[in-house]
């Protein structure tokens, strides 16, 4: 059994054709039946029940299948770590990220990445937490930033940032006054939000930021991305939760406030396998501590700036 049978077995399972995998994979259609029933001879089961248009797979082939899919991507995985391991200049790593880490963390973690290793090979991907951890588990990437909570397993986090919430608000809105504020005061405000969608974690911890404190908040408006939500509230639509990481994106038309006593803590973390072998992995690490470390300190100084306001 070849790697090139279980990619052809693979093709077609999951295109329920074998004339369309055919066609995906460059090759006739005859020479790619014949792979296939070889296949089948070796394993000594059928893996594929036949009609007249399609295929679909018989219970012996979605147990294959399965099996397959996690062959070839270690397969993946062990040429990947060997052009990393020979190459001190270059290698590939994918990099996940939520939706509020892709104006923040990632465009200097990618810098800072550029700087050490010019030659590497950078692939990245916006995904929600949930989707990350499944990635991470599969080696479908290798590290992601994610916002906690994330569930217990193979999957840890190595670096973590405090990045708690704040209130951004229109530059002329009533709340301007105060330089940090009880969130009861906004109950009766329009709020903006990122899609639950798109980031259901972040969504989830500011809506209950409010439900926490006795009210739901009134979102009649969202975003798909972080600075979306940032301009909605700059054009002066309503007020949003936001990480305090936001701050550094902030135009001159909208203020941020910090809240007293949160009800919960925001953070965000760099999150991969326990014992990940891939040098990258550890590279990755290391920088990420950088970029969190310089806005941690970035946040401080923000942070305190908005207390003295007047």
């Amino acid at each position: 059994m070849e790697l090139r049978h279980l990619r052809y077995f693979v093709a077609v399972a999951e295109l329920g054709s074998i004339s369309r995998a055919a066609q995906k994979l460059f090759i006739a259609q005859p020479p790619l039946s014949l792979q296939i029933k070889q296949l089948e001879e070796e394993v000594g089961a059928p893996l594929l029940i036949r009609y007249p248009r399609g295929v679909r797979l018989s219970p012996a082939g979605e147990t294959f299948l399965a099996e397959a899919k996690d062959i070839l991507l270690r397969a993946d995985r062990a040429i990947r770590l060997a052009k990393q391991t020979g190459n001190a200049a270059g290698g590939v790593v994918r990099i996940g990220y939520v939706p509020t880490a892709g104006h923040t963390i990632l465009p200097r973690l990618i810098l800072l990445l550029r700087e050490r290793r010019p030659e590497c090979d950078i692939e990245v991907s916006e995904m929600t937490t949930a989707q990350q951890v499944q990635a991470l588990r599969y080696h479908e990437i290798d590290v992601g930033l994610v916002r906690p909570p994330i569930e217990a397993g193979p999957v840890v986090a190595a670096a973590k940032l405090s990045d708690p919430f704040c209130l951004a608000i229109p530059k002329d809105h009533p709340l301007v006054g105060a330089a940090s504020l009880d969130l009861k005061a906004a109950a009766q405000c329009v709020f903006v939000s990122v899609t639950r969608q798109r980031g259901p974690a972040y969504f989830d911890q500011t809506v209950g930021l409010c439900t926490d404190i006795g009210f739901d908040p009134n979102i009649r408006y969202e975003s798909s991305t972080l600075y979306g939500v940032l301009e909605l509230v700059g054009a002066g639509l309503g007020v949003a939760l936001v990480p305090s990481s936001a701050v550094t994106l902030a135009s001159d038309r909208l203020i941020f406030r910090v809240l007293k006593k949160p009800s919960r803590v925001g953070s965000l973390v760099l999150a991969q396998l326990k014992d990940d072998p891939n040098p990258l992995v550890g590279l990755l690490t290391e920088l990420t501590e950088q970029v969190f470390n310089s806005l941690r300190d970035d946040l401080e100084r923000l942070v305190v700036g908005l207390r003295q306001e007047k």
